[in-house]
C-alpha cells in the first residue's frame, strides 16, 4: 500500500519579513504575533498531522505529500529536517510563485519509493477587469518513479473564492482550461500516462470550473481520463474547509482512469481508496464552529490549533497478477 496525501497547512510561514511579500503579519510585530516558539509549534503540528495520515491503516506515512500554504523552501527544509518527519527521510520539489502573500505549492516525497525525473512550474497568468495582473500559485508538475511504476504528479492552489464566489469564480476556470492544457501536453508525450491531481481548488467536486473545466468524473468511467473520488464524499456531506459558514470539500486528488484497473501483466498501482483525515485532534470540539477543521490562526493570533482545512489522501495498492 501507497499514501498519497494533499494538505493545506495554512500559512507555514517564517518569522522573517520578506520585503517583496505582503507577509508582515507572520513577523514577531505583526498583528499575528508569529515569533520563533510559535512558529516551532506550527512545525511540530503539521508533521503530526503528516506522519499520522495513512498510519491507522498500515504503520507508514505518506510516500508522496502534496502541500499548499508554504511560503519557501526554508520553512519545507525547516518541516523535512527539524521535525519528526526528518526520521523518514522526506526531500521536497518546490518553486517560488508571484503569489502576493508569497505563498506556494510545494511536493514532500519519501527517497526510499519515489525518485524524480523531472519538475516544472506553471505559471497561471490572470487579469482583472481594468487590465490588473492578478497574482497567484504556479502548478507543480513533478514526473518520476514511484517504487517501479512511472507517474506524474500535479500540484495546485487555485484563486480563493475572495470578492464572492460568482465575481471570482472566473479566475478558477481559468485555472481549470490551463490544467487541462498541461495534462494534454503530458497525455500527448505519453498516450497512456499515470496521473494524480492534488490540490485547493477552492471548488467543489460539483462547481464548474471542475465538472466542466476538466476531463473528471465521479464515476468509474474509462471514457473520462481522470476519476475524482472525492465527489462522492462530497455527495455524502463531508468536507475539508469551512467558508461561508457551511463545510465544502475543496481538498480533492484526481487520479487518472488507468488506476482502476491493472495495466500490467506482472505488477500495477491500482486505486484501493480515498478519504479526508479528519482525527478529532483536528476538529473544533464546541462552540459555534463545532466540528470545523482547528484552524492555526484568529483574530487574536495563534490559536494552537493545526490548519483550516482539512487533508485528504488516496491509497493504491500493488496488484500482483
Amino acid at each position: 500500500i501507497r499514501t498519497i496525501a494533499f494538505y493545506n497547512v495554512e500559512n507555514l510561514f517564517d518569522t522573517i519579513d520578506d520585503p517583496v511579500t505582503f507577509d508582515e503579519e507572520f513577523t514577531p510585530n505583526g498583528k499575528k504575533k508569529y515569533h520563533t516558539a510559535v512558529y516551532r509549534k506550527k512545525l511540530r503540528h503539521i508533521s503530526r498531522v503528516l506522519l499520522d495520515i495513512g498510519t491507522g491503516d498500515f504503520n507508514q506515512p505518506p510516500v508522496l505529500i502534496g502541500v499548499a500554504e508554504v511560503e519557501n523552501a526554508g520553512v519545507l527544509t525547516d518541516l523535512t529536517q527539524n521535525t519528526a518527519l526528518k526520521k523518514y527521510n522526506y526531500q521536497f520539489i518546490h518553486f517560488d510563485s508571484p503569489d502576493k502573500r508569497g505563498i506556494d505549492v510545494a511536493l514532500l516525497y519519501r527517497e526510499a519509493y519515489f525518485s524524480p525525473l523531472e519538475a516544472k512550474n506553471t505559471e497561471l497568468r490572470l487579469w482583472d477587469e481594468t487590465g490588473q495582473r492578478i497574482y497567484t500559485r504556479d502548478m507543480l508538475w513533478v514526473h518520476g518513479i514511484l517504487d517501479d511504476e512511472e507517474v506524474h504528479l500535479i500540484v495546485v492552489h487555485w484563486p480563493s473564492r475572495r470578492g464572492g464566489t460568482s465575481k471570482s469564480r472566473f479566475k478558477r476556470e481559468k485555472a481549470a482550461f490551463a490544467l487541462d492544457k498541461l495534462i494534454k501536453n503530458i497525455r500527448e508525450a505519453d498516450p497512456s500516462p499515470k496521473i494524480l491531481v492534488m490540490g485547493d481548488f477552492n471548488d467543489n467536486p460539483t462547481d464548474k470550473s471542475i465538472k466542466n473545466g476538466l476531463p473528471v468524473s465521479g464515476k468509474r468511467n474509462d471514457t473520462v481520463f481522470l476519476y475524482n473520488p472525492m465527489l462522492q464524499l462530497y455527495k455524502n456531506g463531508l468536507g475539508t474547509v469551512a467558508h461561508r459558514d457551511r463545510l465544502h470539500l475543496f481538498d480533492q486528488i484526481f487520479i487518472s482512469n488507468n488506476f482502476l484497473q491493472p495495466q500490467q501483466k506482472d505488477a500495477s498501482f491500482i486505486f484501493f481508496k480515498a478519504a479526508i483525515f479528519n482525527p478529532d485532534y483536528l476538529i473544533l470540539p464546541e462552540g459555534k464552529y463545532r466540528g470545523y477543521p482547528f484552524k492555526s490562526f484568529g483574530y487574536q493570533g495563534f490559536t494552537s490549533g493545526f490548519s483550516d482545512h482539512f487533508p485528504v489522501f488516496v491509497q493504491l495498492i500493488k496488484k500482483i497478477r
